[in-house]
């Protein structure tokens, strides 16, 4: 399956906040939509999920326009919108329900999550009784029960312990594995480097750059090499300002236009004692900071 987002616009008054915005996530993989806080990506979501129209543009399938009676889209949001003084089985049935489910159906699906989930325990419970990282689990429930084509994780890891994000690791590359398209829009790099095989950046409701992770990190300007020496202090003073020292100690060295890389590590390497010397690869939060607008 194919998704595409071709030319998505959508103003809200006077006030544009996607101007064209055009993207392809597949199935089988994890997409990062990326930004800052206004960026556009709530705005995205909302209308690829149907909750209202764009000016213009077009969101398609494999092709053809979007029918979000066949397409089943599961979403997590950023701000958790259950009931916390209702019963946990009863309003995750209800709301699987209202994906099209049958009520048997529904049930058995609830519970067969709940169990993978490690949450059966809490199924005839109030939301509010439990822990903040298990209700979002059981949040979870509710972007899956009803075995969605299309996952939307907003910020899935926020406020899970280290148990509770490696099961949602787990699960969530599972469902990558039976040809689910997972969307992801989190501002820990961490994970969406992890996951994504492809990205995009949104900065002031445009793409600001879009494609393979792996590729853009290739492609990214290759002048500056890390260094690791006991030897920092007298490298620091023939660098000077283009030396900088990195949070783990190593130095990072940017170089000038027309310096080449390797004559520059053989000079490093004949003067000095020098214990690894390679080209720095950004890391996507570096990549975040320079194509989203600012930091982040």
């Amino acid at each position: 399956m194919l998704l595409t987002l071709d030319g998505i616009e959508k103003s809200f008054g006077d006030h544009p906040v996607l101007k064209g915005v055009s993207l392809r996530a597949e199935s089988g993989k994890a997409f990062g939509l990326l930004g800052r806080n206004g960026a556009g990506k709530t705005t995205t979501i909302r209308i690829l999920m149907g909750v209202f129209p764009a000016d213009k543009g077009e969101i398609r399938i494999d092709g053809a326009p979007i029918d979000h009676k066949k397409i089943q889209i599961g979403y997590l949001p950023e701000e958790r919108g259950l009931y916390p003084k209702k019963i946990i089985f009863d309003q995750l049935t209800y709301f699987a329900e209202l994906k099209g489910m049958r009520r048997k159906d529904a049930g058995h699906a609830v519970d067969r999550w709940l169990e993978r989930l490690g949450m059966t325990e809490y199924r005839n419970k109030r939301l509010d009784t439990l822990s903040k990282g298990n209700q979002q689990k059981i949040q979870l429930v509710t972007a899956l029960a009803h075995d969605p084509h299309i996952i939307i994780l907003d910020e899935p890891f926020s406020g899970l312990d280290p148990v509770n994000a490696m099961l949602l690791k787990d699960v969530v590359k599972e469902e990558i594995a039976r040809g689910k398209i997972v969307l992801f829009s989190s501002h820990q790099m961490n994970y969406i480097e992890e996951f994504c095989d492809d990205i995009a950046i949104l900065n002031a409701g445009e793409i600001a750059l879009q494609g393979n992770l792996r590729q853009i990190k290739r492609d990214s300007r290759r002048n500056r090499l890390v260094v690791r020496t006991e030897q920092a202090e007298p490298i620091r003073e023939k660098y000077g300002d283009a030396c900088t020292v990195m949070e783990d100690g190593s130095l990072l060295i940017r170089l000038s236009e027309g310096v080449g890389k390797q004559a520059t590590m053989q000079q490093l390497t004949g003067a000095y004692d020098i214990d690894e010397i390679k080209v720095f690869e950004p890391s996507l939060s570096d990549i975040f900071v320079e194509y989203a607008g600012g930091k982040a």
